[in-house]
């Protein structure tokens, strides 16, 4: 109720309205709103530079020191990843304290630590304040940065990229930065597993030593401490920290598009697309355009009463959510729109776009739809107030943008005086619809053709380098060719087909926990069964028997029909591809694609009711290296081996939705063609 209160009296405030002259009928009128009275922070600076700002909060007996550095964005290079593991090696241990040791001792005084490549950040309760300076000083003094750590954080690190390339959301990110920004720009560039496995302990090292420094720093303390106090602890702990000279940096501002031009990520798996329209922008927190940009971005994308939201969620229903932003920066700001669509509105969901941007642009907004936004924002500016961590970003912000002392006490009389020719001006500026950047990651087959008619279409893959063109050598191969070829490398269709019976174990590791997999197939009774177990205990099976198909998951169970039961009774051939005209299947080749740098055919297997089976062939070996499950995820295959005259992949790399990382499964044991029981399903 108190959050309620305050939103709705800011918002009188706002508009210079009284409760008794509310009429719930029409939005309020604008009018003058006061000055708002806002807890200042106190500040000194130490003599090596070092500047404190101070947030008195006695209402809890807790204090919380956040360190933050003032440096220019960096061009990582060759070391792309570095930055993300600097934090994470300063907090793995000290000259004094092993890792294991700082993580004790945080945890016994109930405190928090952590850092990160411009910060670090601690908190305790008041009592035991010294004790999470200490730390925090023996972290920022001391760190050991060891070996092993670094290994392991790369190891980690590897395994998210990993995760990431098959993540729709973070495709998108990728590609579209590095369009509107450029790979030669710190926030265009890419981090691959080349460039985390350059990093070395003297790359840390040389970072730490180069940026913190006290000259460039910035220290916020919030809570129950005055600045007299302040001054102590800060001389104590943080006084003999030395200053030093910082390197300076200069980029070239990046440029909008020439024109607008399409960027598509093909990930034919996927039944949505993520769209992602943005570009360049000249906006810094403080400039004239800054406050205007915060209440046009309210009315065009920016909550569900917007107008994008309305627009394709309300009205088409292309999608759960279409937002928008205007991210300010000293380097580059950038406006950008983006919603995940279904496939087959693609192409409807960009025309929406551009039109919604066009017509803002164009046309401008309203004096209604100015009226709702300050409302919106006047309450959300109220609600940052109640937390004290506000104010001391206040004073952080005034002293790294150089902004007026009362930039934040008049925030609102500025929003508020703002006029819709105001916030016309400001769209004319700052959105350009005939340079717009266009990101897609979806299923090219589906949505290329259609994206033509906005601009240009180019390729990329899933880290947003330019995709390899793939044209197939021979221009009448066909998708019966493809399987041929399969087969014949695996050991011959005869040999494929003499496989009735198999029985396999697969042996996988999820997050430190062994994970197994256990496969019969039996295709002389059109019977398959899977059980996936986590230390021992089964999580989901599945079931192929009679005509029917059921998956069971802690004690619930699906029956599968339709298309999902057809594409089911594919699984109980351990080599569908020898069976697919038996079964009525038809094939289609969809192409030469690239599967993680491997020239692969893209082979579509079709039932009449509407099944799929999708797998790729190596254009070199002809062994199949990936099936694709829009459901169930993409399953790698590696480390072919023969058994009893055929070949098997022995390595699966199954990148599902269900799973945080990739899971590799070693098949441990194969048996063909071995007398099968009722237990076995």
């Amino acid at each position: 109720m108190k959050k309620i209160a305050i939103a709705f009296v800011l918002t009188l405030l706002v508009t210079g309205m009284s409760i008794a002259q509310v009429d719930r009928s029409k939005l309020p009128v604008a009018g003058p709103a006061p000055e708002i009275k806002i807890g200042e922070a106190e500040s000194f600076t130490l003599a090596n530079g070092l500047k404190v700002f101070v947030v008195k909060n006695d209402k809890l007996p807790r204090v919380s020191f956040t360190l933050v550095l003032e440096r220019d964005p960096i061009m990582e290079g060759d070391k792309a990843g570095l930055l993300g593991l600097v934090g994470q090696m300063m907090m793995a241990g000290t000259e004094n304290r092993t890792k294991d040791q700082l993580d004790e001792e945080i945890d016994f005084i109930g405190a928090s630590l952590s850092a990160g490549s411009t910060s670090i950040f601690a908190s305790s309760l008041k009592k035991h304040q010294d004790k999470v300076l200490e730390l925090m000083a023996d972290v920022l003094y001391n760190p050991k940065f060891p070996q092993e750590e670094l290994d392991k954080l790369k190891k980690q690190t590897l395994t998210g990229l990993a995760t990431s390339k098959d993540e729709p959301n973070a495709i998108s990110g990728r590609l579209s930065s590095a369009l509107v920004y450029g790979k030669d720009h710190p926030y265009g560039e890419v981090e691959t597993e080349e460039t985390v496995s350059n990093v070395e302990i003297s790359d840390v090292k040389a970072y730490y030593e180069t940026f913190f420094k006290p000259n460039i720093a910035y220290l916020a303390i919030v809570g129950d401490m005055d600045k007299a106090e302040a001054e102590k602890v800060v001389t104590k702990y943080f006084a003999k920290w030395e200053k030093g000279e910082v390197p300076k940096f200069t980029y070239k501002k990046p440029a909008p598009a020439a024109q607008n031009q399409v960027g598509l990520v093909d990930r034919s798996s996927s039944v949505q697309t993520v769209i992602d329209i943005a570009q360049p922008i000249d906006l810094t927190l403080g400039d004239a355009d800054y406050i205007s940009s915060r209440v046009l971005n309210q009315i065009f994308g920016g909550g569900s009463s917007s107008r994008l939201f309305m627009n394709l969620r309300e009205d088409k229903g292309y999608t759960y959510g279409a937002y928008s932003s205007f991210s300010a920066d000293k380097l580059v700001g950038e406006f950008s729109a983006s919603a995940s669509v279904r496939n087959e509105v693609t192409d409807s969901a960009v025309y929406e776009f551009i039109y919604e941007i066009n017509k803002l642009a164009k046309d401008g907004v309203t004096e209604e739809e100015l009226a709702q936004a300050k409302a919106n924002l006047a309450g959300s500016f109220g609600r940052s107030l109640e937390s004290p961590s506000t104010i001391a970003n206040f004073a952080l912000n005034t002293e790294r943008y150089n902004l007026p002392k009362d930039y934040y006490a008049t925030y609102l009389q500025k929003m508020n005086a703002l006029t819709v020719e105001d916030i016309n001006k400001t769209a004319k500026k700052l959105v350009d619809p005939t340079k717009l950047h266009i990101t897609a990651v979806g299923n090219a087959t589906e949505i290329k053709d259609k994206l033509a008619q906005f601009g240009e279409v180019k390729m990329y893959d899933n880290m947003g380098f330019p995709a390899k063109e793939m044209k197939m050598a021979d221009a009448n191969l066909t998708a019966e060719s493809v399987v041929e070829n399969y087969l014949k490398a695996i050991g011959g269709k005869a040999n494929a087909q003499g496989v009735k019976t198999a029985k396999m174990n697969l042996e996988a590791n999820v997050m430190g926990n062994p994970l197994g997999i256990a496969i019969v197939y039996d295709a002389e009774n059109s019977a398959y069964g899977q059980k996936t177990s986590i230390m021992g205990n089964v999580m989901q099976a599945t079931k192929i028997k009679d005509g029917k198909a059921e998956i069971s998951a802690q004690g619930q169970k699906m029956e599968l029909s339709g298309a999902q039961l057809e594409e089911a009774m594919i699984n109980v051939y351990l080599f569908p591809e020898a069976w697919y005209q038996e079964k009525g299947f038809t094939i289609t080749l969809d192409g030469l694609k690239d599967v993680e740098g491997t020239p692969a055919y893209k082979v579509i297997f079709a039932s009449a009711g509407g099944a799929k089976l999708v797998n790729y062939y190596s254009e070199e070996t002809g062994l199949k290296i990936k099936n694709e499950n829009p459901a169930s995820g993409d399953t790698f295959y590696s480390d072919y081996q023969e058994k009893e005259g055929v070949l098997l992949p022995m390595l699966w790399t199954i990148k599902s939705p269900m799973i945080p990382v990739p899971l590799e499964a070693k098949v441990t044991s194969l048996e063909i063609n071995p007398v099968l029981g009722e237990t076995d399903f």
